[in-house]
């Protein structure tokens, strides 16, 4: 399947390119070219396994239905709850999805363990290293962080503004021991100019 940017001034490409791009040269994000149609019933299988065939038709030209099964497998092997994003009844009619079970309580970690699952066999196929830079006010950071930590193929630095992230937050991404993990604190924030504060009000 092909990928192609939401501006429209950059080549179609392949899904591991645009796995490791992020974004298109043109500064645009990358969608797929066409949309497939699910046709296989995945209401009786695990959260991994219907996750894998949901993503095949996206990634079929980069990697096989078995390897994508094991690799969905093991980005969800972390959280603590089996059906990882159990759908929970609340009464008669109502239910609540919950993505608090990955290993940051954050919701962010669903799609973030995956991606570094990804990361990691595309760089080691590869033979390429990444360098990662994020800028968090808290989950973001800590997800990226858990999702890459020990990854061989990856260097992660995340930013983040000194004092103003909670001390649950800041102590998730300071104390990873692990070499390819860099946390920054930044101090000061930037703000905007009045005009633009006023339209970001409205």
């Amino acid at each position: 399947m092909n990928y192609l940017s939401t501006r429209g001034q950059a080549p179609a490409v392949q899904f591991e390119t645009a796995l490791l791009s992020g974004l298109a040269p043109d500064g645009g994000l990358y969608l797929p070219a066409d949309w497939p149609r699910m046709r296989e019933d995945v209401s009786g299988m695990s959260f991994s396994t219907a996750t894998a065939r949901i993503l095949e038709p996206f990634v079929t030209s980069w990697i096989g239905r078995g390897a994508l099964e094991e690799m969905t497998a093991s980005a969800f092997s972390s959280f603590d709850h089996g059906d990882v994003a159990p759908l929970v009844q609340i009464d008669d009619q109502d239910y609540v999805l919950e993505l608090f079970h990955g290993p940051t309580l954050a919701f962010k970690d669903v799609a973030m363990q995956l991606l570094a699952v990804f990361f990691d066999h595309a760089l080691a196929g590869s033979g390429r290293r990444a360098t990662i830079v994020g800028a968090t006010s808290g989950d973001t950071g800590g997800a990226a962080i858990e999702a890459f930590r020990g990854c061989d193929h990856a260097e992660v630095f995340i930013l983040f503004p000194e004092g103003r992230v909670s001390d649950v937050q800041r102590l998730m991404m300071t104390t990873v021991a692990d070499r390819n993990i860099h946390a920054v604190a930044v101090s000061g924030v930037r703000r905007l100019p009045a005009n633009r504060q006023s339209a970001v009000r409205r």
